[in-house]
């Protein structure tokens, strides 16, 4: 991992290079997705058959009923238990999040609604093939069944048509009755334009590869994408000299094996802790199955900083603006008001990232590289359409159309100002 200390003259400059290199790593795709987008657009099936086969020896577009059944017969009973105790949290916090339409009828007998309405149909992807989520779907689909979405349909890649029984059964519990053993940009293509064997849908969300946060910026303004990058996952942990380097160390790694692309950071004004929780990565590395990414993960765009104050630690984790924030801090209330940017903030030594992506109740889909500068994670907001109704009264127009008027000609919109003098009773 890279080590840097905030007093040096070039910090800043460092800091920026390193995040700006792993950020064009995540875009340096489009070329080869717009191909593939352009290709299932013109061809349909036949185009989407084409890359599963060769993305993941699939030749299966929707799985049959009865396969799902038995795959999920299949389920450890300790597993299906451990994502019904997940659902019903993650709907329980998202229950909360419904909003109220707005009713306003001022003096003049003008009356101003806002309506809150769920889109009609949404695609949620789930990533799969060689890795499973079950909890993704969670995470995608009780914001949706909260809002009221009609139309659910799942797009998660299997491998050889074959997709995992714990993201079959929680789908199942979600209810949803659309499933493809599809994925990648192909995929979000298809959900986006429609083809014979898969209806096109208003909205799709959901994280995934580079591949599939590329495809998804292609096809936005066809079709609705989240308001956000979902894409490779990351961390920042702010620790002190009463952190436990063994478990800072844990909570890296935990992120590091999602994705070779995803982003560990460590920042403390301890040099102590910065060097013994190099040394806990190193030693904790041998024991996971996916040590490979996780590796490959720290090595290419791991961080470690040291820094001299907290203002400089609440500056750069506002520059850094990670999806991901643990305030592993004896202090970390001095530090919440004046963190800014930040996709999920845990907030003290229990509350570890592992247990937000599962089954704590807030979302784990958020904003990754930089953008939670300006954007939220998924919620039941995202689902909603939001409308205005608008009726103005005679007396309304009357008493308000002149100052329109005034403006429309101002701004030399003719046709508006005429538009509104036509209503207005001539004295």
């Amino acid at each position: 991992m890279k080590i840097l200390n905030s007093k040096k003259r070039n910090f800043n400059k460092e800091l920026d290079n390193l995040l700006l290199r792993r950020k064009t790593k995540v875009h340096m795709n489009s070329v080869s997705v717009i191909k593939i987008i352009n290709d299932v657009k013109k061809n349909g099936d036949k185009a989407l058959l084409k890359y599963e086969k060769r993305f993941n020896r699939n030749r299966v577009i929707k799985p049959s009923s009865d396969h799902i059944a038995r795959s999920i017969k299949s389920l450890n009973p300790k597993v299906k238990k451990a994502i019904d105790v997940a659902y019903s949290r993650i709907y329980k916090f998202h229950s909360l999040q419904k909003f109220k339409n707005i009713s306003y009828t001022d003096k003049l007998q003008n009356k101003l609604e806002y309506r809150y309405l769920p889109i009609e149909s949404v695609a949620i992807y789930v990533p799969g093939s060689s890795a499973s989520y079950p909890s993704s779907v969670l995470m995608n689909a009780v914001p949706a069944i909260v809002a009221g979405v009609k139309r659910i349909i799942m797009i998660n890649p299997g491998y050889k048509g074959k997709q995992n029984p714990a993201v079959l059964y929680a789908a199942k519990l979600c209810g949803i009755k659309e499933i493809y053993s599809v994925g990648g940009p192909s995929a979000i293509a298809a959900v986006a334009y429609g083809t014979k064997k898969i209806k096109k849908v208003n909205k799709v969300v959901g994280p995934g590869n580079m591949y599939v946060a590329a495809a998804k910026k292609e096809v936005f303004g066809d079709v609705g994408v989240e308001g956000m990058i979902a894409g490779p996952s990351e961390v920042t942990i702010v620790g002190d000299r009463f952190s436990n380097p063994g478990w800072i160390a844990s909570d890296l790694i935990g992120q590091a094996e999602h994705d070779v692309l995803a982003q560990c950071i460590l920042i403390s004004k301890s040099k102590d802790l910065i060097k013994k929780t190099r040394v806990e990565v190193i030693k904790q590395l041998k024991n996971i199955p996916r040590t490979a990414i996780a590796k490959k993960s720290l090595f290419n765009n791991g961080i470690l900083i040291e820094v001299n104050s907290d203002k400089k630690i609440i500056d750069i984790v506002n520059k850094i603006a990670p999806e991901h924030l643990e305030l592993n801090v004896k202090d970390y209330k001095s530090f919440i008001p004046k963190i800014k940017n930040a996709g999920s903030v845990c907030l003290g030594k229990y509350a570890v990232m592992a247990m937000t992506d599962y089954n704590v109740g807030s979302n784990h889909i958020l904003p990754t590289n930089g953008s939670a500068k300006f954007s939220s994670g998924i919620s039941v907001n995202e689902f909603y359409k939001r409308i205005s109704y608008i009726n103005l009264s005679k007396k309304g127009i009357e008493k308000l159309g002149p100052s329109v008027i005034t403006l429309a000609n101002y701004e030399g919109l003719a046709g508006h100002a005429q538009s509104v003098k036509k209503r207005i009773r001539r004295k």
